[in-house]
């Protein structure tokens, strides 16, 4: 797919692996509208830096976990941009809960994190087939995360909500073939604002490096790298593709 004169929407496109995302497909030519849901403040500088490289770009507001509020922002964008042929499931929340302490894992993080990770992907992809089918050749990329894949990770509704995930990436891959083409990428740790704001960042992020293969960790521009790799490509969908460095083949982060 050439991205030149294209619109996509990003969701939790504000900060992180998202802004990355957001302005990898400013780059290319692409008019991005960044999903936010608390970081207003974040997701204007997004949208003004998309603007900086020659393109339209917008912050638009919604809690992925509410159907109408997602339709409402599908909505917005393609009146807009007056299209859309891309989405990337970015929005995503997490649990720092042991695997062990299953009774640390409350209703709250199940309904939190499924809402989130799960249930909003599937409300963002539902909301926005007409016009991605409207546009053709059109790309779903939903981040995952190799927690979804080896079952490692923050805790275990993280997990087995990143697992759903792949799952619905293949499901929805064949429900919407041949003009919507969807996938997923699954990195492993990632140098983002999640883990910065850790009391025990710098700890994690040795443990992590040291941990891996490849002696070093994802960078929010790695992640952008693949997921383009994912939009560009006219004859892959229903694939999850991990990016975190050898990670998981090496049972992830000590102690996790």
């Amino acid at each position: 797919m050439d991205l030149k004169g294209k619109a996509a929407l990003v969701t939790g496109g504000g900060v992180g692996a998202g802004r990355a995302i957001a302005l990898a497909l400013a780059a290319a030519g692409c008019d991005v509208a960044v999903n936010y849901s608390k970081s207003q403040a974040e997701a204007d500088l997004t949208a003004a830096d998309v603007q900086g490289l020659g393109v339209r770009g917008m912050a638009v507001q919604a809690d992925v976990r509410d159907d109408g509020e997602v339709r409402n922002m599908v909505e917005r964008a393609c009146s807009t941009f007056g299209r859309l042929d891309v989405l990337i499931n970015n929005a995503g929340v997490t649990s720092f809960i042991d695997h062990a302490d299953l009774e640390g894992v409350g209703e709250e993080d199940w309904d939190r994190i499924l809402g989130t990770n799960l249930k909003g992907s599937f409300y963002c992809a539902r909301a926005a087939a007409p016009a991605l089918r409207e546009a053709g050749n059109a790309a779903i990329v939903n981040i995952s995360s190799i927690a979804g894949v080896y079952g490692i990770g923050s805790s275990i509704p993280y997990c087995a909500s990143k697992a759903a995930l792949n799952s619905l990436t293949i499901t929805l891959a064949r429900a919407l073939a041949p003009e919507i083409r969807v996938n997923a990428v699954a990195p492993g740790y990632i140098d983002t604002r999640w883990w910065k704001d850790r009391d025990n960042y710098e700890a994690i992020k040795q443990i992590a490096e040291q941990s891996t293969p490849l002696k070093r960790v994802c960078s929010a521009e790695d992640v952008a790298g693949m997921v383009m790799a994912m939009v560009t490509s006219d004859v892959v969908t229903g694939q999850v593709l991990v990016t975190d460095g050898g990670m998981g083949i090496a049972g992830g982060l000590p102690g996790r």
